[in-house]
């Protein structure tokens, strides 16, 4: 084992099977990880390989569109990753330089596993916590953290940590559990906690389709839902707030801040609506197909300073 310095991190660090190690000391964080340890999140499917992981890529609008406009020759931060589907999905058939930043180290495990196995040798894989910014400012062309920022002890700050690293005029995207949204899960959680699995089995959008999907993964998905330690719901206008406050662009959203405005790709710039555009586009999320996926949001920036 030995310390070694790169051009994506501030620290030195600790290449350990395949991983880059950095030491993890608070607590909520901690608390966090050992929550995925238990069970790393989404997880892989049964004889999952780089050609399925591919195909399954492909037919995502939001990751397709992505890693078409990222390119080649990038450099490209998963905060969060999990078990890096995404990270292996972007690194795949491309130069770009892929670092997947996850505190939990069994997730990143089964990533390198996956990467090792099936020869894709442009990922980093980072064991570290956003709060110790261990990342150098100003080296990514795009940062991806998606589902990631409500599960921290202050969104808001980790969000200005990670934005550092974006280079100017590069691009963030963030996911985040919505206020509105989210509603229809916290009920299916409520009966949950009183009918238990096969409720969710049922009701549950995510899960009704499970021919596709390991016991691991439906394990992972119910627990990342139902029981996670730590989640905090935000809204269009808090975002757009920390847009405005960090010199950040609003570029789009998933789903629209005008639901009457449209767009060939997240990429492209769009209006951010008004008051009562953005209200009605998160209240329709209750009862959409994307209130479903857990009542996530996505809203891209581009970085101006």
């Amino acid at each position: 084992m030995h310390y070694f310095k790169s051009i994506f991190f501030e620290k030195k660090y600790l290449i350990e099977d395949g991983i880059i190690k950095f030491q993890i000391t608070d607590n909520i964080t901690k608390k966090v990880a050992e929550f995925y340890n238990s069970n790393p999140f989404p997880h892989y499917s049964d004889n999952e390989n780089k050609h399925t992981l591919l195909l399954k890529g492909d037919k995502n609008p939001l990751v397709y569109q992505f890693k078409k406009y990222v390119g080649f020759n990038k450099n490209v931060l998963e905060v969060g990753p999990g078990t890096c589907q995404l990270s292996m999905y972007l690194a795949i058939g491309t130069n770009n330089q892929i670092v997947a930043f996850d505190p939990t180290l069994e997730s990143l495990k089964l990533g390198q596993k996956f990467a090792k196995l099936n020869d894709i040798k442009n990922i980093n894989f980072v064991n570290a916590d956003i709060f110790d910014e261990v990342l150098k400012e100003n080296v990514f062309d795009f940062v991806w953290c998606n589902g990631v920022l409500h599960h921290t002890k202050d969104p808001y700050k980790a969000f200005k940590i990670i934005l550092k690293t974006v280079k100017k005029d590069g691009y963030i995207i963030i996911g985040l559990y919505n206020k509105f949204g989210r509603i229809r899960t916290r009920v299916r959680n409520f009966f949950y906690k009183i009918f238990g699995k096969k409720l969710l089995m049922i009701f549950d959008p995510m899960l009704r389709n499970i021919k596709t999907k390991s016991k691991e993964q439906i394990e992972a998905w119910i627990k990342d839902q139902y029981t996670h330690p730590v989640e905090s719901l935000h809204t269009y206008d808090e975002i757009l707030g920390w847009f405005k406050l960090n010199h950040v662009e609003f570029m789009n959203s998933i789903p629209a801040c005008d639901v009457m405005s449209e767009s060939e790709t997240i990429f492209d710039k769009t209006t951010s609506g008004n008051l009562i555009s953005r209200i009605l586009s998160q209240i329709f999320m209750i009862f959409s197909a994307i209130g479903g996926d857990g009542g996530l949001f996505v809203f891209v920036g581009k970085k101006k300073v």
